[in-house]
């Protein structure tokens, strides 16, 4: 089998759960009925661990777009003898509000194959393999199609052409005739519930077509910026939604598990959850790209997962998107993994690890709505406040950092600028909090962690500011500081920390690392498109757009077909690599974006969502 790169896969979402589809029709990963359910199809880590393919019989050629303003994939074969149209899309239900997309979505992935031009032979071909590929479920052939049923889940396929089915697999073949149209449906439920039901064409027609008036419908109420590089900006936002799980505002990092940051290598994580990190960012991504709506609804769900925070402990990093707290790792050794990268993990035991630079990023989320929120009730009220007294008493402390590597906890410099974050949003949000009496001991705090950071984070040797306090290794981390607001991004320091950043932390493409020491694991990694993005922005905020532009563009060249992007590009063969497709990655276009649309003309940079 010949495996889909990583740039070769597309995203479906019903902001529920994800599919990812190859250039070859061919759906390799499919988690129901969540982000971080155990797969029904997972032939992207393993191709005995199922798939569903739907494509031409012979030889073909590929291209591919999403529908406009929408999730919907359209794939286009051009055969010898005709043209094949492969629309799919998993349907995100009826609920008319724009607020609401997928609330009802009802668990179904739908798939029509048009032929629009000439005739041509198709062939299809389904594998379920519930729980990563444990169970190969009993399969049988029903009127209107197949199901199969075993371990936790049964599974319903709906289709218009018979299938054979197989001990271990069910297949089918037609030709299509110009104007043809064939409708096939995936249904999922639980063992415990009835079967699903079989839909008839015209459901399926009927699903599709809502579909795609919803996500447009969404576009339409909720994208509304300007600036630099629309498309891109809207097109982001439209996949942070779609990473996006509807019951809670949880974003995942990215739909997927286990795809390398080096292929063969181990470093290989599941990244199915929600980080507490990524909420500033995220924050402003979706104020940018979509509306405030979403933005409060991840800013709940991050405050009422770690709204179990005891101020003697340090607070958790990462949830999972329902706000479930235990999230532990395990692997999976019956999968051989991305290109043979073992091993395939589920879970993950970041969750687990002490990073400060959590508070910061938490009250900085807080502040960035905080006007569009009502009165914050007496709970909430007591929890924000105490994150920033953690900060105060933990930011001295050493830590796993922003990059949560797993060795020694060092003094990274990041980690000390998010605890003086969580102050000094602290000391805005005083009157919010009922906490106007604490701004003189907070702002005393403020300002001893800045000047800590000022002074200690300052490397001669590297002539920069630094990782970790003591260290003269580069980190983009440190880009940051200009961007909440610490230093600066003209000050001079700040200015040959760019210039060395820019000089000395890139790969031979001009794409930043996100540091270059030894961190324990065995194995490289690429280049980071998040750090490259905030290599963009920092320059923007620093005047220079010319630089900023170059940097922001040379980042947007590592987009595939349909405009996703990966957490990671190798610095040898311009090769995707890491979780799919990447919401951090996402999130610094679309915030680069925005600095450089504030800053161009001589404008005054500020968060759009303050």
């Amino acid at each position: 089998m010949t495996r889909t790169p990583i740039a070769g896969y597309a995203l479906l979402s019903d902001r529920h759960s994800a599919a990812l589809v190859g250039t070859g029709g061919s759906v390799d990963w499919l988690c129901l009925p969540r982000f971080d359910s155990p797969s029904l199809f997972a032939a992207m880590l393993d191709e005995r661990a199922g798939s569903w393919s739907i494509r031409p019989a012979g030889p073909y050629a590929v291209t591919r777009r999403y529908l406009p303003q929408t999730m919907v994939l359209e794939t286009t074969f051009e055969t010898a003898t005709g043209v094949l149209v492969l629309t799919d899309a998993l349907l995100v239900g009826e609920d008319p509000d724009v607020h609401r997309l997928g609330a009802d979505a009802p668990h179904v992935l739908a798939r029509c194959a048009t032929c629009a031009r000439g005739s041509v032979e198709l062939e299809a071909r389904c594998v379920p393999r519930p729980e990563y590929g444990l169970v190969m479920p009993l399969l049988t052939a029903v009127p209107g199609g197949v199901r199969a049923r075993g371990g936790p889940d049964q599974v319903a396929l709906s289709t218009p052409i018979p299938y054979s089915v197989m001990a271990e697999e069910a297949a089918g073949a037609a030709t299509l005739e110009e104007g043809t149209t064939l409708r096939f449906a995936l249904h999922w439920s639980m063992a415990s519930e009835p079967p699903p039901d079989l839909w008839d064409d015209q459901r399926i027609a009927a699903g599709m077509e809502t579909t795609v008036a919803r996500w447009r419908e969404w576009s339409r109420a909720h994208q509304a910026y300007e600036g630099p590089y629309r498309e891109l900006v809207a097109h982001s936002g439209r996949v942070l939604y779609a990473l996006s799980y509807q019951p809670t505002g949880a974003v995942v990092a990215a739909p997927t598990t286990s795809l390398p940051e080096a292929p063969g290598g181990e470093r290989n994580w599941d990244y199915r959850y929600s980080w507490v990190r990524d909420a500033s960012f995220t924050m402003n991504a979706l104020w940018v790209a979509a509306c405030p709506d979403e933005a409060d609804q991840f800013l709940a769900c991050m405050t009422t997962a770690a709204a179990t925070y005891e101020p003697a402990r340090a607070l958790q990093i990462v949830f999972g998107v329902g706000c479930e707290h235990d999230l532990s790792e395990r692997e999976l050794p019956h999968l051989s993994g991305w290109r043979g990268s073992r091993p395939v993990r589920v879970g993950n035991d970041a969750w687990r690890q002490q990073q400060v630079d959590v508070y910061g990023e938490l009250l900085d989320a807080v502040h960035c709505v905080s006007s569009q929120l009502g009165d914050f009730d007496r709970p909430v009220r007591a929890f924000l406040t105490a994150l920033a007294d953690a900060a105060i008493a933990q930011w001295r402390e050493p830590d796993h950092g922003i990059w949560e590597i797993r060795g020694e906890r060092r003094h990274y410099l990041h980690s000390k600028a998010m605890c003086w974050v969580a102050v000094d949003r602290a000391i805005r949000l005083a009157g919010r909090l009922g906490a106007r009496h604490r701004v003189g001991e907070w702002r005393a705090a403020a300002e001893e962690i800045r000047d800590t950071i000022l002074r200690e984070g300052w490397s001669r040797k590297a002539g920069a500011y630094t990782q970790a306090f003591g260290s003269a290794d580069l980190d983009a981390s440190v880009l940051m500081l200009p961007i909440i607001g610490l230093v600066p991004a003209d000050h001079p320091r700040m200015l040959a920390t760019i210039d060395a950043i820019a000089e000395r932390l890139v790969d031979e493409h001009g794409l930043v690392y996100r540091y270059l020491m030894d961190d324990g694991l065995p194995g490289e990694e690429g280049a980071f498109l998040l750090c490259t993005f905030w290599l963009a922005q920092a320059q923007a905020l620093a005047g220079r757009h010319e630089e900023a532009r170059a940097v922001f563009e040379r980042a947007g060249t590592y987009i595939n077909d349909v405009g996703l992007m990966a957490e990671e590009v190798c610095p040898r063969t311009g090769e995707f690599l890491g979780n799919f497709p990447q919401a951090f990655s996402h999130i610094g276009l679309i915030n680069a974006a925005w600095a450089l649309s504030q800053t161009e003309h001589g404008g005054r940079f500020e968060p759009a969502c303050r």
